[in-house]
């Protein structure tokens, strides 16, 4: 249940922090306004706590990690949100980063 709880809390990090920073460029660069900004702000601030809930007691491995999942989610972001077509190098380093979160996080570790 450990790796479960870890895995979702990796991705609602990603969801509050990709939401956040898309929030704020549409706000700014397409002109959305400031609410636009503020929500994404908040996004952000969200994202800020989500790895102090993760169950290793590591900050560098945690935020190490989640580059990973960050790499992966942003290209999945900008397939569903913007329509982006990622072409198959994009695909090969994101599946890369996220072999990457797994050896980081899940591998054994001796005592």
């Amino acid at each position: 249940m450990t790796v479960a709880r870890s895995l979702l809390l990796f991705v609602l990090a990603a969801l509050a922090e990709i939401g956040g920073a898309w929030l704020v460029w549409q706000g700014w660069r397409e002109h959305r306004g400031l609410w636009w900004i503020a929500a994404g702000i908040a996004a952000l601030g969200v994202y800020g706590f989500m790895a102090t809930f993760q169950p290793d007691p590591h900050f560098g491995r945690i935020l190490a990690a989640y580059g990973g999942v960050f790499v992966a989610g942003s290209l999945a972001w900008g397939m569903v949100v913007d329509g982006f077509r990622p072409d198959r190098w994009d695909v090969t380093g994101a599946a890369i980063c996220v072999l990457g979160v797994l050896v980081i996080m899940y591998a054994p570790r001796g005592g």
